[in-house]
C-alpha cells in the first residue's frame, strides 16, 4: 500500500509553547490524543515523532491551540503497526491511570531541591511500577525489592536522572532489570513462588505470562500494559524496532493460544490493568528509599575503603619479609659446606655380642607345641 505524506508539525520547542501557552499539562494532552504522558514529553523533547492516526490527532490538537484552521493530510498507514503485522485499535492507556490514584505533580510546580524533586518522581512513579514488576515477575517482594534498588539508584545518580528526558523511564528500566536478573533464582527465598492470586482469571492470565520468555514477557508488558510506542518499547529493551514487533506478535499469540478471549489487544490491556490493580501493594516511603541508598552507599564505601586497606597490608607484608637477595643454586658437584658428616652404626659392645648368640641358639619358632593330656 502506498503510504501518504506526513501531516506537518510544529518544532518540538513550538509544541511546548503552544501547550504551555494554554495552561496545559502534558497528561491532559496525552488523554486528549490517546497516549502516555512520557510519549508526548518525548514528542516535545525531539526525541521521538507521532506517527499514523497519533500523529494526525496530536496535529489537529496543536492547530487548535495556535487557533487556525486544520490542514486535511492524505490517508495514511501507521509504520509500527505495519511493521507488526497488526493494528492496535485501542488508545495507547499508561497502566498507571487506573492502578494509582495518587495526583501527578504539574510542571509548573518549581522545586525547591533535590529532594523534593526526587520525592516528587518517587511518588509519580513507584505505586504503579510496584504492579507492572510484579506482573513482570509474579513476586510481591521482589518486586517492591526491585522499585525499591531502582530508586536508590536514581537517588545515588540524581544529577544525571534529574537532566535525563524521561526520568520515569529511566527508574522503570532500571527495576525491570534488577526484577529479571538470572541470580534471584539462587536465593532460598525464592526456591517457592508465591501465592496465586485469588480470582482464578487471574490466576490463569498470571501463569501465562510468566510462562513467556522474559524478553517478550518485558516487551509485551511495556507495549500493551504500559502503552509506550513501538520505537519506545524497542529502545528500552535494546533491541530493534523489529525485533521488539516479532516478539510482541509471538507474544500475542501465546496468550491468544491459551486465553482466546485476550486475542484483541484492547482486551489484553484491560484485562493486564485489572490483574495489576487486583494486588495491593504498597511502595515504602521516599524518605526510607532515600536514606536506605545512602546507607548502602556509605557501607559499600567502607568496605572498598577497607578491602583497599587489607590489600596494602598485605602488600607491605610481603615486602617485609621477602628474601633481599638471590641465593644461586650451587653447581653439580660443588661441596657443600653445614651438612654434617655421615655416620654408621657404633660397634657392638660384649653385651650385645652375648645377647645375639643368646637369641641365636634359642629355637627361632618360640616355645614347643603344647599337647593336650587327660588329668
Amino acid at each position: 500500500m502506498t503510504q501518504g505524506p506526513a501531516t506537518p508539525l510544529p518544532t518540538p520547542k513550538e509544541r511546548r509553547r503552544l501547550r504551555e501557552a494554554k495552561s496545559l499539562t502534558q497528561a491532559q494532552v496525552a488523554a486528549t490524543v490517546g497516549v502516555t504522558r512520557e510519549t508526548v514529553r518525548s514528542w516535545e523533547s525531539g526525541r521521538t515523532s507521532p506517527r499514523g492516526r497519533k500523529r494526525v490527532a496530536y496535529a489537529k490538537l496543536l492547530t487548535e491551540l495556535a487557533g487556525t484552521p486544520a490542514p486535511q493530510p492524505a490517508p495514511v498507514q501507521e509504520p509500527e503497526l505495519v511493521a507488526v503485522g497488526a493494528a492496535n485499535t485501542t488508545p495507547s492507556v499508561d497502566l498507571a491511570k487506573t492502578t494509582s490514584p495518587e495526583p501527578r505533580p504539574t510542571e509548573r510546580t518549581p522545586l525547591k531541591s533535590a529532594a523534593e524533586a526526587f520525592d516528587a518522581l518517587y511518588t509519580h512513579c513507584a505505586p504503579h511500577l510496584v504492579r507492572q514488576t510484579y506482573l513482570l515477575t509474579g513476586r510481591r517482594t521482589l518486586a517492591r525489592e526491585s522499585v525499591e534498588r531502582a530508586f536508590q539508584q536514581a537517588w545515588q545518580r540524581w544529577p544525571e536522572v534529574a537532566v535525563d528526558p524521561d526520568p520515569a523511564g529511566w527508574v522503570r528500566a532500571a527495576a525491570y532489570e534488577y526484577a529479571m536478573s538470572p541470580w534471584h533464582r539462587m536465593r532460598p527465598a525464592h526456591r517457592h513462588p508465591d501465592a496465586p492470586p485469588a480470582d482464578p482469571d487471574d490466576r490463569k492470565l498470571l501463569d501465562v505470562l510468566l510462562s513467556l520468555p522474559p524478553a517478550y514477557r518485558r516487551t509485551l508488558l511495556l507495549y500493551d500494559g504500559v502503552g509506550l510506542d513501538l520505537p519506545e518499547t524497542a529502545a528500552e529493551t535494546e533491541a530493534s524496532t523489529p525485533a521488539a514487533a516479532n516478539r510482541i506478535l509471538h507474544a500475542r499469540e501465546a496468550v491468544a493460544e491459551q486465553l482466546p478471549d485476550l486475542a484483541v489487544p484492547g482486551q489484553l490491556h484491560r484485562r493486564l490493568t485489572e490483574l495489576a490493580g487486583a494486588e495491593k501493594l504498597d511502595a515504602p516511603g521516599s524518605t526510607l528509599v532515600r536514606s536506605g541508598g545512602e546507607k548502602r552507599t556509605r557501607f559499600w564505601t567502607r568496605a572498598a575503603i577497607a578491602v583497599t586497606v587489607l590489600i596494602i597490608g598485605a602488600t607491605a607484608l610481603t615486602v617485609r619479609v621477602a628474601p633481599t637477595h638471590y641465593e644461586p643454586v650451587p653447581a653439580p658437584g660443588a661441596p657443600i659446606s653445614g651438612v654434617p658428616p655421615l655416620t654408621g652404626p657404633d660397634r657392638l659392645t660384649e653385651g650385645d655380642l652375648e645377647l645375639r648368640r643368646q637369641l641365636r641358639g634359642e629355637l627361632s619358632g618360640g616355645p614347643e607345641r603344647l599337647a593336650p593330656a587327660a588329668e
